[in-house]
């Protein structure tokens, strides 16, 4: 008997030999040269590990088409240039070109754009390669053409989000000829310009957008707080007719308008009367926004379930003017107002019960508030709290609401309670332990070597409060710098603590120093390289626990 002793090339369990014949068999239909794999032994090994065991050629299309859904368009273009073969398979499923992203200023972070330098390939392209499969597709001003307009809706009949950017865009093509327009579009992106009125171009699609039931329309409040100095007065052109969008588009369920100059109360009334199965309705950034109008708004809409107004200029008298105890308001965010205490005491006396709530930069969000929520039970049940940087709200009362009332952190998903002075890490070690189904944890304050704090903060106990406690912790940022952070000799150990015991974790954000870098190379050594981040690259929010987080994001 030759006492030679074969071997498996993946693994010594039958079931996964099991497999590797599965994958044999797949290969000898597509006639690739694997012969004699399931004879290796461990004298030839060596010879053959260096041909066949480390090419991806004894892979099937079936396997490498796998693969290739989980990378990016960028990527998919890069694997093109490898092979014949996998240029023939890229190009040949349509299945892998479901998104394309061509704006230069994409901030889909690792996705990255695709920049189009051939139109007339591009066009080709979009009714070959991508067809039927396309379901999402951002367009550049340049790319916003008849052509290319027509192709879509011709040749891509499941398209469902589509994304316009005008934001740069100091002229517009020739849009008289426009006639086809996909038609079963679910979602629509507008970026405006701060110059060019785009009716001209809406009156040609107007027919076509009955199918929606998301719009974003994104305004220019970005580029005008970087252009102009907070002395100047900015002219604000209506670029865009809200009115004839409503009345074209009767089934939106979430509106957002971000950052739109000219966007007011006038405005709202528009949309309270043709959106009557309106569910969410983003207004943020919107500084016109007075609330005169809500009254209407949630007597007509009477399905909205989310508000978000931050940084808009609503009053109190327009708050407390609405009957908020009959309507389904569940998700409110009022972050940046100037409502005053107790413009917020009539409000929140009346509010029905909220699973979200944010009241960041709040000045009128008082111990008073507070416990009044409290005592009407507001947030029993709720799953996202915002409390950070209110000022004139004490750590005793938000201490008090973490561990003293079970209804209101037996749920609590996501809790951002940053920016406060007074804050010891003792005040997160008595909390976290109630913070049992905690998903986003943000804490500590930003920039603590400018406000000269004289508390240092020990983290280590935090960490381990949070590996024994928190299981289902998925992003976890901590605000202090440096100079604030203090950590024994055997950080490590606690670190390693919250990375076994938190699997689930996928950011850590740290500011950028000794403990940061510590923390990193930790995490890197057990292969978990995109986990550690700095604040100056990355900030954690508690938006994505909104009931309406993916139809509200929009770029």
């Amino acid at each position: 008997m030759d006492n030679r002793r074969t071997i498996s090339t993946i693994s010594q369990d039958g079931s996964r030999n099991r497999g590797l014949s599965r994958i044999i068999q797949n290969n000898d239909e597509q006639d690739l040269e694997i012969d004699g794999l399931n004879d290796l032994t461990m004298d030839n090994l060596q010879n053959r590990q260096s041909t066949v065991l480390t090419s991806l050629g004894f892979l099937p299309d079936s396997i490498l088409i796998s693969i290739f859904s989980y990378l990016t368009p960028l990527d998919l273009i890069r694997c093109t240039r490898v092979c014949h073969r996998w240029y023939l398979l890229v190009s040949h499923h349509q299945q892998l070109w479901r998104r394309l992203f061509l704006r230069p200023d994409c901030t889909n972070g690792h996705i990255g754009a695709v920049h189009v330098r051939h139109i007339d390939k591009f066009i080709s392209m979009l009714g070959t390669r991508c067809a039927s499969s396309l379901i999402y597709i951002d367009l550049p001003v340049e790319l916003v053409t008849v052509e290319i307009l027509r192709v879509l809706a011709l040749h891509c009949p499941n398209l469902e989000y589509l994304t316009l950017d005008f934001s740069s865009a100091m002229q517009l093509h020739d849009f008289s000829e426009l006639n086809e327009f996909p038609c079963n579009l679910k979602r629509l992106c507008i970026c405006l310009s701060e110059v060019i009125f785009l009716e001209a171009f809406m009156r040609r699609i107007y027919g076509y957008i009955s199918s929606l039931n998301t719009l974003h329309i994104i305004g220019t409040i970005e580029k005008t707080s970087i252009s102009s100095s907070s002395s100047e007065e900015v002219d604000t052109f209506e670029t865009i007719n809200i009115s004839k969008i409503k009345t074209h588009a009767p089934n939106l369920r979430v509106i957002n308008l971000y950052g739109i100059g000219f966007i007011d109360d006038n405005h709202i009334e528009l949309i309270a009367s043709g959106c009557m199965h309106l569910q969410c309705l983003a207004l943020n950034f919107c500084i016109r926004i007075r609330g005169t109008s809500f009254k209407n708004l949630m007597n007509r809409c009477t399905k909205l379930q989310c508000l978000l107004l931050q940084n808009t200029g609503i009053q109190d008298e327009a708050m407390v003017a609405v009957n908020w105890s009959s309507t389904q308001l569940s998700e409110l965010d009022i972050s940046s107002t100037e409502l005053s205490e107790n413009g917020l005491l009539d409000f929140f006396s009346v509010v029905p019960k909220l699973t979200y709530l944010a009241v960041s930069y709040c000045d009128g969000f008082t111990d008073k508030v507070l416990n009044l929520i409290i005592d009407r039970g507001t947030l029993n049940g709720c799953r996202a709290l915002d409390l950070s940087n209110t000022v004139n709200l004490n750590v005793e009362t938000v201490h008090h609401l973490l561990t003293s009332t079970r209804h209101v952190t037996y749920r609590l998903e996501a809790l951002n309670y940053t920016g406060h002075d007074d804050i010891t890490e003792q005040f997160w070690i008595d909390t976290i332990r109630f913070l049992r189904r905690i998903k986003i944890l943000i804490i500590g304050t930003a920039h603590s070597w400018f406000r000269q704090l004289s508390r240092r903060i020990h983290i280590d106990q935090i960490l381990e409060a949070c590996a024994i406690h928190c299981p289902r912790l998925t992003r976890f940022e901590i605000q202090w710098d440096p100079e604030t952070l203090r950590f024994s000799e055997n950080s490590s150990k606690f670190i390693d603590h919250l990375r076994v015991r938190c699997t689930n974790l996928l950011s850590f954000v740290l500011s950028d120093g000794v403990y940061y870098e510590g923390t990193k190379a930790n995490f890197e050594r057990a292969e978990r390289f995109s986990v550690v981040r700095t604040t100056t690259m990355y900030q954690t929010s508690i938006v994505s626990a909104l009931s309406f987080y993916n139809e509200l994001r929009f770029n």
